[in-house]
């Protein structure tokens, strides 16, 4: 494989992380609060590189399994099913978060990032005890595994601290 195609495949998953962040960078421009800055931001990422970078993997992984083998320097094998398929289930989240609460969102980022963080650590195993250096083993997809959940995580505090305070109401203990 030439340098520029390594380049190319192992720089690729992060297009997922680049469209949300220029977009929310455009759509925030304007914002009249932060709130709804925050808010544009969380929709965007939720959308674009958690749905919709799910989404593609899903694709990928049950519409081009050799190419998909390939590119993580794997052989083709049934797991490949079920990590496109895990996939969906992070898409279907990613698509819930853009409309969820900043709680729920925190929750998606925790459970979107036991998947993908377990995924990084595999990964960088594999680049160093198996020697994989393959694009799609070692390059973006860490950048992807690591932040995407991160990010989602970390606005969601944002947004749950920036939310006005309603005091609880008193609960009566029981007699």
């Amino acid at each position: 494989m030439g340098n520029l195609s390594y380049l190319a495949q192992s720089a690729f998953p992060l297009v997922w992380l680049l469209v949300p962040t220029v977009g929310a960078c455009i759509r925030t421009r304007h914002a009249s609060s932060p709130q709804q800055a925050l808010e544009t931001w969380q929709r965007w990422w939720a959308i674009g590189a958690f749905g919709c970078g799910s989404l593609w993997m899903t694709v990928a992984f049950l519409g081009a399994p050799d190419v998909m083998a390939t590119a993580i320097g794997f052989d083709r094998t049934p797991f490949m099913f079920e990590i496109a398929f895990a996939n969906l289930g992070l898409a279907v989240m990613g698509f819930r978060a853009a409309s969820a609460s900043a709680r729920e969102r925190i929750t998606i980022g925790l459970g979107g990032g036991m998947f993908l963080w377990g995924a990084l650590a595999g990964h960088v195993y594999q680049w160093f005890a198996g020697g994989d250096h393959a694009p799609g083993n070692t390059g973006g997809v860490l950048v992807n595994d690591l932040l995407i959940p991160a990010v989602m995580i970390i606005l969601a505090v944002r947004a749950r601290r920036l939310e006005p305070t309603t005091p609880r109401p008193a609960t009566r203990a029981a007699a």
